[in-house]
């Protein structure tokens, strides 16, 4: 990899700094002694400018064993959708190992990723290692399905020892036993049931299994020895394994076994139509109150009674705020879940850029990387915007600059989330505050939380708990 694409790809779609760059090319340099140490292709991918998905900056494939990839990826994106871990690594700096991914060419991969940073100790890219286990796979689906064979022919010969039946009466699937020309030479009670219901004619015993079910076709012509394929069948959707037996006459014997499979594509069609319904509506909503938003932004541009400013203000950071719940469910493949730590990291960070204010605020955040339901992260999206916009308002009065942490703890059955400023400290006072009433509604009624306010050791710690059931940890 020459160091000079590097650098173009670098300054064309990322934000990274000419030390970060230097530290790339560094690694680059080592890839190919680590692709073939590895047996594996290593790359390296950069978040873009947008931050939606990454670039491929530099890449290695092993001399010692076969790559995945056909043609060089260096310049091609990487999206979340195929390579979810490695955006993952990017924006929290968590290593993923042993994933699995789709490669830019459609083939399956293991796929192991870990941060690399900068002098700053923030990360700049992530070293990827993947191996293509297209193979393993396919033998993978053979040993389970060698494995149900066996359970189903122990069956079998227990039925002989016994003096039974050969195959089991209970047994749920079709199972046809034929010889090498097609004719049924043996079928069990659902396999004739299954006959009786798809086949017009009364006299069957005779018919070759593919004038029954001329679905099986493709199936019994393929040379393979074990063969999982669905088809359809009057309307109905089976899964057909055929398996090849041998036999000391004749070694083209077959157990064609079908089973129906139709009530569960069905619920996975309905599961992928109610998906696609609900991001839809996510969509609309946030489309309606960014649209809500910019009208108030519209008022405001167009002049307000300085009274009335600071209420539009809120109210525009309020609904802001909840748009960024649907922003993130939008950028996740759950529809339902929300990473908390990016949620609220997005609220702070665009609360003290639209603050204007004239002092120097930092903020910064740190804790537990996980997600809760939608419907709480509403919750918690109003209550964090409240808790910051009181500190931009009133923690700095008289201060040139000022330090905002927010701190995400899970415990057993319970998220804290903490709001600590090094400002003036908290006064109570007897005027109400529309914003904290906001918040403690918001905890005591949506999240039957508790709400702490106090003056720490420099400025304010303000502490939010409130119980969970099982919130899906990221690792």
């Amino acid at each position: 990899m020459k160091n000079n694409t590097i650098e173009e790809l670098c300054c064309l779609y990322t934000n990274l700094s000419e030390e970060d760059v230097e530290i790339l090319k560094g690694v680059a340099a080592n890839l190919p002694l680590i692709a073939d140490l590895n047996k594996a292709n290593i790359f390296v991918d950069c978040l873009t400018k947008e931050g939606n998905h990454a670039i491929v900056v530099a890449e290695a494939s092993p001399t010692t064993t076969k790559s995945v990839y056909t043609k060089p990826i260096v310049g091609k994106f990487a999206y979340e959708a195929f390579e979810p871990s490695v955006l993952s690594s990017l924006r929290t700096g968590k290593p993923k190992f042993q994933n699995r991914a789709l490669t830019q060419e459609g083939k399956t991969v293991t796929q192991s990723v870990v941060p690399i940073k900068g002098g700053n100790n923030q990360v700049i890219a992530t070293l990827i290692m993947e191996k293509d286990v297209t193979e393993q796979i396919k033998n993978q689906r053979k040993m389970e399905m060698l494995s149900e064979t066996t359970e189903t022919l122990t069956e079998i010969l227990i039925g002989i020892t016994e003096s039974q039946p050969i195959i089991p009466e209970m047994l749920d699937e079709s199972l046809f036993l034929i010889d090498y020309e097609g004719k049924i030479l043996y079928c069990n009670p659902s396999a004739t049931s299954l006959v009786q219901e798809s086949y017009e004619g009364s006299h069957w015993a005779d018919k070759l299994l593919v004038e029954l079910f001329p679905g099986v076709k493709e199936i019994l012509e393929d040379p393979e020895e074990l063969l999982i394929q669905e088809i359809i069948i009057i309307n109905k959707v089976f899964q057909v394994k055929k398996i090849k037996l041998g036999h000391k006459e004749n070694e083209n014997v077959f157990f064609i076994i079908l089973k129906n499979i139709t009530e569960l594509r069905e619920k996975e069609r309905d599961l992928v139509v109610k998906s696609v319904a609900i991001r839809e509506i996510h969509h609309r909503v946030k489309n309606n109150l960014q649209t809500v938003a910019s009208l108030l932004r519209l008022q405001m541009r167009n002049g307000l009674p300085e009274d009335s400013k600071g209420h539009f203000e809120e109210s525009l950071n309020r609904i802001t705020s909840i748009a960024s719940v649907y922003e993130i469910i939008l950028s996740n493949s759950s529809v339902d879940d929300v990473n908390l730590y990016q949620l609220i990291e997005k609220i702070g960070n665009s609360l003290v850029i639209e603050s204007g204010s004239e002092q120097k605020i930092d903020i910064s955040y740190s804790g537990a990387d996980f997600e809760i339901k939608s419907n709480k992260a509403v919750t918690v999206a109003l209550i964090v915007n409240e808790l910051i916009q009181n500190c931009l308002k009133h923690a700095f009065k008289r201060r040139r600059r000022g330090e905002i942490k927010v701190l995400l703890h899970r415990k057993v059955n319970q998220i804290e989330v903490q709001v600590i400023d090094n400002g003036e400290g908290y006064i109570p006072t007897s005027k109400p505050s529309l914003g904290l009433d906001i918040v403690k509604m918001l905890i005591e009624h949506d999240l039957s939380g508790k709400l702490k306010i106090e003056n720490g050791f420099d400025g304010t710690v303000v502490v939010v708990t409130f119980p969970i059931a099982e919130e899906r940890i990221q690792v």
